[in-house]
C-alpha cells in the first residue's frame, strides 16, 4: 500500500490514502454481521495469520468497545483499540480504531466502515479504512503492513462463519427439517424456460456464484431419470461447496423432481428434495419450486438456503431477459 500522505479535512492532521477490501461468504448476512458482534467470535478469526487473539471486548452498540489483543508468535502482544460509531443491524458497523505505542502515545486512528450485502449466493462485505496519523513518522510503515494484514484475517472469517452455521467444528448427531415454496412469473415461453433449466450452457448463466466472488471448479449435468448434476465451486474466502444432485422425475416442459446434496468443503450439510413445475399462461411462464431440506449435524440453515435459492430464481429471470 503508498502511503503518500494527503491532509484530512477536519483536522489539518495527514493521512494515507484509504484501504478498501471485499469479500463474499455462502451465508446470510445476518451471520456474517453477527460475527462481529461478540468476544467469542471475534479471537477465532480477526487477527493476522500467524496471530493468535487471547483476549477481547466487544460490546456491539454505539459507544460501545471493540478491543482486541494479537498475540505474535514470539509472545509479543498488540491491542487494537477501537469504539462502535455506527451499528445498523445486518447492514453496516463503523468503528473508530486508536492506536497507541507501549507508553499510550498516540499513533493513528483507522476509521473502519463496514457494510454488508445480499449478493447471488451469499453475502458480500466491503471495508473501506482511513487513517489519519497523530505521528507520521511511526504510523506510516504500520500502516503500510495493513492490507497484507486485513487479508490474511479476512481469510479467517470464512472458517468461523461456517462454524457458526453448524458446518464445522461441531459435533453434535442432528436432523433439521424445513420446507418452502418460491413461484415466479417469467415473460418468456415455456420452453425457454425449460432450456434454462435442463441445458449446462444455458444453466451456467445463472446457477452459481456471483463472478467474481466465486470460482467454478467442475460443473455437469445429465437432465433425464437417473441423470445426475454437479456443481462444485471456491468462494473467494476459500470455501468450497458442492452441489450434488439426481434426477428422479423429468417431464419436458411440465416438471423437475430431484434430490440433491449439499458440501461445505468436505462436510455433508443438507439433503433436500426439490420440484420445479411449469405452467404456461399466455407468452408467460410460471415457476413453482417447493423444497424440503434436512439440515444435518448442527447445521443452522435459518433460512439461507430459501433466500439462496429466491436470490437464483432472479438470476434466472435477468438471464432470460438477456
Amino acid at each position: 500500500m503508498q502511503t503518500s500522505s494527503t491532509t484530512d479535512r477536519d483536522t489539518g492532521a495527514p493521512q494515507a490514502p484509504p484501504l478498501r477490501l471485499s469479500r463474499t461468504f455462502h451465508a446470510r448476512r445476518e451471520t456474517v454481521f453477527k460475527a462481529w458482534s461478540s468476544a467469542e467470535h471475534v479471537k477465532r478469526w480477526f487477527s493476522p495469520e500467524i496471530y493468535t487473539a487471547p483476549e477481547a471486548r466487544v460490546d456491539m452498540r454505539e459507544g460501545g468497545p471493540f478491543e482486541i489483543c494479537m498475540r505474535a508468535p514470539d509472545g509479543v502482544e498488540h491491542w487494537s483499540r477501537g469504539t462502535f460509531v455506527e451499528v445498523t443491524p445486518h447492514s453496516r458497523l463503523v468503528i473508530d480504531f486508536h492506536t497507541t505505542d507501549a507508553a499510550g502515545a498516540p499513533l493513528f486512528r483507522a476509521y473502519t466502515e463496514v457494510d454488508f450485502s445480499d449478493v447471488l449466493g451469499g453475502t458480500r462485505m466491503d471495508v473501506v479504512q482511513t487513517y489519519i496519523f497523530a505521528d507520521p513518522a511511526r504510523a506510516a510503515p504500520m500502516v503500510a503492513g495493513a492490507s497484507e494484514g486485513w487479508r490474511t484475517t479476512l481469510d479467517k472469517l470464512p472458517a468461523e462463519v461456517t462454524r457458526m452455521q453448524g458446518g464445522s467444528g461441531v459435533e453434535t448427531r442432528s436432523v433439521v427439517h424445513a420446507i418452502f415454496h418460491l413461484e415466479r412469473t417469467y415473460d418468456a415461453p415455456v420452453a425457454r424456460v425449460w432450456r434454462a433449466l435442463t441445458d449446462e450452457a444455458a444453466k451456467q448463466q445463472w446457477f452459481g456464484g456471483a463472478p467474481g466472488d466465486w470460482e467454478p471448479l467442475e460443473r455437469h449435468m445429465d437432465v433425464r431419470p437417473g441423470g445426475h448434476e454437479r456443481l462444485k465451486g471456491r468462494w473467494d474466502g476459500g470455501l468450497t461447496t458442492t452441489f450434488d444432485a439426481t434426477y428422479h422425475d423429468v417431464v419436458a416442459n411440465e416438471r423437475l423432481v430431484y434430490s440433491y446434496e449439499m458440501h461445505l468443503d468436505d462436510k455433508k450439510i443438507s439433503v433436500s428434495l426439490a420440484t420445479m413445475q411449469l405452467k404456461a399462461r399466455g407468452g408467460k411462464t410460471t415457476l413453482m419450486v417447493t423444497e424440503q431440506g434436512a439440515f444435518l449435524d448442527g447445521y443452522d440453515d435459518a433460512g439461507s438456503r430459501e433466500q439462496g435459492t429466491s436470490q437464483m430464481l432472479d438470476a434466472l429471470g435477468a438471464s432470460l431477459r438477456n
